[in-house]
């Protein structure tokens, strides 16, 4: 999980923090960040039956302010932004002119502004491009001085009803809603969401205070810090794509099996960024697609490794890969041509000249364990 290796990198708000812990820190989107603890394998297990603490403040946290501003977001997402309830956080994409994604985000409808919450190593580049596509009438902040910290697992909520947060608690919210709650006359976002595939929260707290409360959090016996190795292994156990490696600009949302962040009503508009593009692969006329892989035996396929034909011809490329702890067994995403993307269907990685049979699996791998709001 190391995507640097020279240049002048930035330090976390929870550096000295981390490295107390015992934190073995690498280079990723512009950070010094802690890529594990006590192993990737435990402290994946850990956060998949307790709950992990992961610091995310690398992300970009955003605000847009002024009349009109989800209107405007839509010029550049395919997603409802208007019809977002109070409260409430949508996934969407932020497209080029081309329709190529740029960055994945979540959009929270706060009342009287948007707030965003968008790839670490892409946010300078995204908020460039918001200011230039955005009309002068919005207003964009960064928020430079926040951190953020997600609890994931599924002692997650209970760990933080222990805070003692009430009226509403953020235990109250349901998956994709936010919040703000006081928590010792210190102001916190919180909303139920996250990137692992548990029920959790990410949490949103002036920088000043994240050491408090990172250390509030692992004073108990469910939490432990968890670093970026168990992070990714998680996501992809959970069948998300990261951005930079299973999408990027080169790729399409129909392309990577992003049909569901195309709302309807949009598609009706097509008056979102690169439309006619996007829309003449919806839903199912793209020519490869993202797809999940079994990997026969035990040796993980890892990105860039090719997916050949008969021939020995390359018609595809994994874009993640690796051992999922929880399965015992290593998973892979890949883009596959559409022919080949049903589930049960053999697939071949070359990798380093060796032939490795896969098959094509459904995702997610690992089912989702998110609180969801029942169905009235």
């Amino acid at each position: 999980m190391s995507d640097e290796k020279t240049g002048n990198l930035n330090k976390l708000p929870l550096d000295s923090w981390h490295r107390d812990l015992g934190a073995r820190m690498v280079p990723f989107a512009g950070y010094e960040m802690p890529v594990q603890y006590e192993g990737v394998m435990a402290e994946h297990l850990w956060t998949r039956e307790n709950a992990g603490l992961f610091d995310v403040s690398h992300m970009g946290q955003l605000q847009l302010h002024g009349d009109g501003a989800a209107k405007a977001l839509e010029t550049l997402v395919p997603g409802n932004i208007g019809g977002l309830g109070l409260n409430k956080i949508r996934y969407t994409l932020l497209l080029a002119q081309d329709g190529g994604i740029l960055d994945d985000l979540m959009v929270t409808n706060s009342g009287d502004h948007l707030y965003l919450i968008v790839n670490g190593a892409t946010k300078n580049e995204d908020i460039a491009y918001l200011k230039a596509h955005l009309p002068d009438a919005i207003t964009l902040i960064h928020m430079e001085d926040q951190a953020l910290l997600a609890l994931q697992g599924p002692k997650a909520a209970e760990v933080l009803a222990r805070l003692g947060m009430s009226d509403p608690a953020p235990t109250d919210l349901y998956f994709m809603e936010a919040g703000t709650f006081d928590w010792n006359g210190v102001e916190l976002g919180i909303s139920r969401s996250g990137y692992t595939g548990e029920d959790g929260f990410e949490i949103s707290i002036p920088a000043q205070h994240v050491e408090t409360l990172a250390a509030a959090l692992c004073a108990h016996d469910e939490v432990k810090p968890i670093g970026l190795g168990a992070r990714d292994s998680l996501r992809l156990e959970a069948g998300l794509p990261l951005y930079g490696h299973d999408m990027d600009a080169s790729r399409l949302p129909v392309e990577a099996g992003l049909n569901f962040a195309l709302a309807k009503a949009r598609r009706e508009e097509a008056n979102f960024a690169g439309a006619d593009k996007v829309l003449a692969q919806y839903p199912d006329k793209a020519e490869k697609i993202r797809v999940g892989l079994f990997v026969n035996g035990r040796q993980p396929v890892r990105e860039g490794a090719s997916i050949v034909d008969a021939e020995g011809q390359n018609i595809g490329i994994v874009t993640s890969g690796g051992f999922a702890p929880s399965l015992q067994k290593p998973i892979a995403m890949a883009y596959v041509p559409v022919e080949l993307s049903a589930p049960g269907t053999a697939i071949t990685v070359e990798q380093r000249g060796k032939a490795i049979d896969c098959t094509v699996a459904e995702t997610p791998f690992v089912p989702h364990r998110y609180h969801r709001k029942p169905k009235s």
